[in-house]
C-alpha cells in the first residue's frame, strides 16, 4: 500500500477592522503571485483549501501533502524562511491578525474524523 498524503490543518483569523476585509482577502487570493504557487507546490502541497466562518472571519485552511519526497520535505520545512513567503505575509497582513514579522497567526486544527 501507498505512503498516504499528510494532511494539516490549521485556523487563522480575519480582521474584522478593515472594510471589505472578506473581499479583499478574496481578491488577493484570487489573484495568487504564480511564484508563491510554485514555491508551495515544490513543497509538496498538492490541495490547499481556506474556508471562511462569515460569522467570525475565521478562516480555516486544510493542505494536503504527498509522501515520501525527502526534498520536498525540506522545502515544506523551509517555506517560512523564502522571501516570495515574506513579501505574501506583508501583503496579507493588513487583514489578517498576524505575528511579529506578518506571519499569519495559525491555531493547529486536530483531525476529528476522516472517511477515507
Amino acid at each position: 500500500m501507498s505512503p498516504q498524503p499528510s494532511t494539516h490543518a490549521f485556523k487563522m483569523q480575519l480582521r474584522a477592522d478593515f472594510p471589505g476585509v472578506v473581499a479583499e482577502y478574496r481578491k488577493r487570493h484570487d489573484e495568487i503571485w504564480p511564484e508563491l504557487a510554485q514555491a508551495l507546490r515544490e513543497a509538496g502541497i498538492f490541495d490547499y483549501s481556506i474556508f471562511l466562518d462569515e460569522a467570525t472571519l475565521a478562516l480555516f485552511a486544510v493542505l494536503k501533502r504527498r509522501p515520501g519526497d525527502a526534498a520536498a520535505d525540506a522545502r515544506f520545512a523551509a517555506l517560512d524562511t523564502l522571501p516570495v513567503m515574506r513579501r505574501w505575509w506583508d501583503h496579507m497582513a493588513p487583514l489578517m491578525r498576524v505575528e511579529p514579522g506578518n506571519k499569519p497567526l495559525q491555531w493547529p486544527l486536530p483531525s476529528m474524523f476522516h472517511l477515507p
